[in-house]
């Protein structure tokens, strides 16, 4: 019997490696990819950021707006009677003297677009109702029901609806007995001062004496600017005290009734209005920004207070306009 011969098998092929060209091919689309991933990312992460100031731009602008618009809606508030019926017993020549009752608001301009200022006249929080025994003489101390929130060196007004005083509370404890002791001579700013048809040397006198249907409130004067921050960047004040960071600039106007209907006829700023008791509402603009630079991609161009500006940097910012009626001055 005849055998064939066996067939070899050929050698299997062995990989050597790749060429550069490969390579080079590799690295090229390799590199495509990651550009793109990159790409990808850095938008997402601007766009997060992005988000993010604005979010924390919208939650000022929030606040800058609900405080204004609060204390503004308390302005010439004093109780159910007007300013005109209210008697201001503080001491004129006392340190920190307010003239609470001569207007709910006062405004001043800035000069050339600088930010401008208001103040802010009235009672506020929740009332305390007078509780017996009353007087007998109007420089009889005041009692309301306790506890309460009242301190020594409060300003407070006491009215009810045929007429207010305003005094300062001056010793004593009144947050725990509810007892408010409003004497001349104390150890408080401004405090209360004595006129001729009260007798005594430390007595002082109210205008009446005030029973059950009379009320007892704070008395605030509030005033909003804009300035410097702890930190460097422009904020708003309230007071003195750093409320909202980032308010470049703040414009008012006064909405001045001249026809009496409580409707103002036209807005104008604090110097050229009339009469401030004419004016029934205020329409305040905030420019606000944020404290993060490198933000947008290019300068932000915006329109505020009539004038279109192109930012010098590349924060965020906000222009908001708010119009608050004076409630308390409406008929």
């Amino acid at each position: 019997m005849r055998h064939r011969p066996s067939r070899a098998f050929p050698a299997a092929r062995t990989q050597r490696g790749l060429t550069l060209v490969e390579i080079m091919v590799a690295m090229t689309l390799g590199l495509i990819l990651l550009g793109g991933v990159l790409q990808i990312f850095l938008s997402n992460r601007q766009a997060y950021r992005v988000q993010e100031v604005s979010s924390r731009l919208q939650e000022n602008v929030r606040h800058a707006v609900e405080s204004l618009a609060s204390d503004l809606r308390a302005a010439d508030f004093f109780g159910c009677v007007n300013r005109n019926q209210v008697t201001n017993n503080l001491d004129p020549a006392g340190a920190g003297f307010e003239e609470f009752s001569a207007s709910g608001i006062m405004g001043e301009d800035g000069p050339a677009g600088t930010p401008d200022s208001i103040t802010i006249n009235g009672a506020f929080g929740t009332p305390l109702q007078v509780q017996p025994p009353y007087g007998p003489q109007p420089s009889a101390n005041i009692k309301v029901a306790a506890p309460s929130e009242l301190t020594v060196g409060d300003i407070v007004l006491v009215s009810d609806c045929t007429s207010g005083d305003i005094f300062q509370i001056t010793s004593g404890n009144p947050g725990h007995n509810g007892v408010l002791v409003h004497n001349t001579g104390a150890a408080v700013s401004p405090g209360n001062y004595n006129p001729d048809s009260c007798s005594g040397g430390n007595a002082h006198c109210l205008s009446k004496v005030y029973k059950g249907d009379a009320y007892v409130y704070r008395v605030q004067s509030v005033t909003y600017s804009v300035g410097a921050g702890a930190g460097g960047a422009p904020a708003l004040f309230r007071n003195g005290q750093e409320l909202v960071e980032g308010v470049e600039n703040m414009q008012i106007l006064y909405g001045e009734d001249t026809d009496e209907d409580g409707v103002p006829n036209r807005y104008l700023p604090a110097d050229e209005v009339n009469s401030l008791d004419g004016v029934t509402s205020i329409r305040i603009s905030l420019l606000i920004r944020s404290l993060d630079d490198n933000v947008t991609l290019e300068p932000q161009t915006y329109t505020y207070n009539g004038a279109t500006i192109t930012a010098s940097d590349r924060r965020l910012r906000r222009v908001v306009t708010m119009t608050v009626s004076l409630r308390n001055r409406l008929p």
